[in-house]
């Protein structure tokens, strides 16, 4: 029985939301010579989409990599694949990740209004300020030290927003300005949100501060309950401080975790351990050296990976760490505990997408769904169950 104490952040009436990475670049999710029976062509992934829809998610993340780095030597760019997949879809929310530097925040935003028609209000976009150097510097871009990409990340969300929002749109900062510039059309107007949703990702200070002024949502790598709590009361704070959030919603939350459900908690952790035993060694520890960008370049030492060990990088984004790992009980409860803690999505990774996404959706969600409704219920409240996103999990389509 878990023990976790209930935030006061937590958002108990409101159902969790789910999201799968989209495997739009190659060699799976884990860095490793074990069996991944995935794809990253098209195909496979608009059927999966398809699979994610009808089991109840949400959300689709796609990548965005531009050169081969830890095992990934083939990629789909992130803004086409995620807008062919909304092509595919009725319902799936799909976001694609930008970096700036390498988009201006006003292309991007006639691109994500067109986008958000095209798709009936379904795209999104995840804005990473960046860690590959070789990816900026081999494009001849410059290349922000860790801090100051936040800085630019800042006024790159500032500049969409605006663009996304308003008429005759000024803005005067230190990467970029804007002179009276409308876009027109504006965005689909849609009850319940101001603009297509803006999230955001990052563990350090800098990152917690940028999204705490500006973000919709905050997305952060696989953490502990007591990281993850850390990371939460930092966006709170920045999202607090006076005059400075310009997002017109507080700040929701997601977090990453590699589940590895089985029948039985032996099987998973196996699994785990199979998964390690086979790392692919030189790609892990390349990938180590250059996350060294990240986290362990920041002023307090508390960004991305800045403590990740060889084993948590195995999953790139320390999905380990979140611990979704063991029975459908077991991982359906510690999902709540992320609930209780303030999480208002789950960002998750499998080894065998197609497959583990369709039983997702039957042997986990279903008990996620009970909990939440008792924990809502144990806290004088009510899950809104006409919040829950529509499943077909009868007729999952091809």
């Amino acid at each position: 029985m878990s023990t976790t104490p209930v935030s006061t952040v937590a958002d108990l009436e409101t159902p969790l939301k789910f999201a799968y990475w989209v495997p739009n670049v190659s060699g799976g999710l884990v860095v490793s010579t074990i069996e991944q029976r995935t794809g990253w062509d098209f195909e496979y992934n608009k059927k999966l989409a398809r699979i994610a829809e009808d089991s109840g998610f949400e959300y689709a993340l796609s990548q965005t990599r531009y050169a081969a780095s830890y095992g990934a030597d083939k990629q789909h760019e992130a803004t086409a694949i995620s807008l062919a997949l909304l092509g595919a879809t009725e319902r799936l929310k799909v976001i694609a990740a930008v970096h700036p530097g390498m988009w201006h925040p006003g292309v991007l935003a006639k691109w994500l209004i067109t986008a958000d028609h095209i798709s009936g209000g379904r795209m999104a976009v995840n804005v990473v300020s960046g860690w590959l150097k070789d990816e900026f510097v081999n494009f001849g871009l410059d290349w922000l030290e860790h801090d100051e990409r936040y800085v630019r990340t800042e006024e790159f969300i500032s500049v969409l927003r605006g663009l996304l929002t308003e008429k005759d749109f000024s803005y005067a900062g230190k990467y970029y300005n804007i002179n009276d510039f409308t876009l027109s059309p504006a965005p689909l107007d849609i009850p319940g949100r101001a603009h297509p949703e803006i999230f955001f990702g990052g563990n350090s200070t800098a990152a917690q501060g940028a999204a705490g002024n500006t973000a919709d949502w905050y997305f952060s790598n696989g953490r502990s309950l007591e990281g993850f709590e850390e990371n939460i009361a930092g966006v709170l704070k920045a999202a607090a401080a006076a005059g400075t959030r310009t997002a017109p919603v507080k700040p929701r939350f997601g977090i990453n975790g590699f589940v590895i459900a089985r029948e039985t908690e032996a099987e998973a952790t196996e699994t785990l351990r199979e998964i390690i035993a086979k790392a692919h060694r030189p790609a892990v520890e390349g990938f180590a050296a250059a996350v060294k960008e990240a986290g362990q370049s920041t002023k307090d030492g508390k960004g991305m990976w800045s403590d990740s060990t060889f084993e948590d990088m195995v999953q790139y984004n320390d999905g380990f760490r979140s611990k979704l790992i063991g029975t459908p009980e077991q991982i359906a409860e510690r999902i709540i505990d992320f609930k209780k803690i303030g999480v208002n999505l789950l960002l998750t990774g499998y080894l065998h997408f197609q497959e583990e996404v369709a039983a997702f959706g039957r042997d986990v969600l279903p008990l996620v769904r009970e909990l939440e409704a008792d924990l809502a219920r144990k806290n004088g409240t009510e899950l809104n169950t006409d919040l829950l996103p529509i499943t077909n999990l009868e007729g999952a389509r091809a």
